[in-house]
């Protein structure tokens, strides 16, 4: 099986498990949805997302977080961990988007990754998510499972994004991404992948089948 088959077929199968391929950040426009993936960088979504509703009804608008209190937005986001350097890439973000970007979240990911505290991964998040563009988001889960799965055969994000850009059908990659996510969660976790009652196991190169 070659690794464009290979991936088509987790495609599928993961299609018939989780119809409904969304982000499980809570967010309302293109900036909200910026700064939840800030957030969420060494953090659960579910603590984000227990979060951002109390800095989104303070912070309305770009404006809002570009005049932010440094110290009031640490506050509410404390709780996310690396708060301060977090609450200085959200300001630091608005910022940058008004004055360099005329207020709108860049729709591309060499502008995007030039905001403050935005890497690959959060640029292709919002390409995909807000744009609908060719995106492949390389998080942890994608790390370890296109592994496991022999789709790729290294744990570079950078050349993870690019290897699976080779053989994910664009049209696919930002849906393809969220249930990588939800997979992981469920069944193939870091520790105890539920191999048993996997899915992909008739496939997958970690119980020993080939290519």
């Amino acid at each position: 099986m070659t690794r464009k088959e290979r991936v088509l077929k987790a495609i599928d199968v993961l299609k018939e498990r989780y119809p409904d391929a969304l982000c499980s950040l809570t967010a309302s426009n293109p900036f909200e949805l910026l700064v939840a993936v800030r957030l969420s960088a060494q953090c659960t979504d579910a603590r984000v997302n227990m979060v951002t509703p109390a800095l989104f009804e303070r912070y309305k608008s770009l404006d809002d977080y570009c005049n932010a209190d440094i110290k009031d937005v640490e506050g509410i986001i404390k709780s996310c961990g690396f708060y301060r350097s977090k609450a200085e890439s959200i300001i630091g973000m608005a910022q940058m988007i008004r004055d360099k970007f005329g207020g709108v979240v860049p729709d591309n990911i060499d502008d995007l990754i030039t905001l403050p505290g935005v890497g690959r991964k959060t640029a292709n998040l919002i390409v995909g998510d807000v744009y609908g563009k060719e995106s492949i988001v390389v998080d942890t889960h994608m790390i370890r499972i296109s592994n496991r799965l022999g789709l790729v055969n290294v744990k570079d994000p950078e050349k993870i994004e690019y290897a699976l850009k080779k053989v994910v059908p664009k049209e696919e990659g930002s849906d393809f991404c969220h249930r990588i996510v939800l997979f992981g969660r469920d069944v193939c976790s870091a520790r105890k992948p539920l191999c048993d009652e996997c899915p992909m196991s008739d496939f997958c190169k970690k119980v020993g089948v080939k290519k």
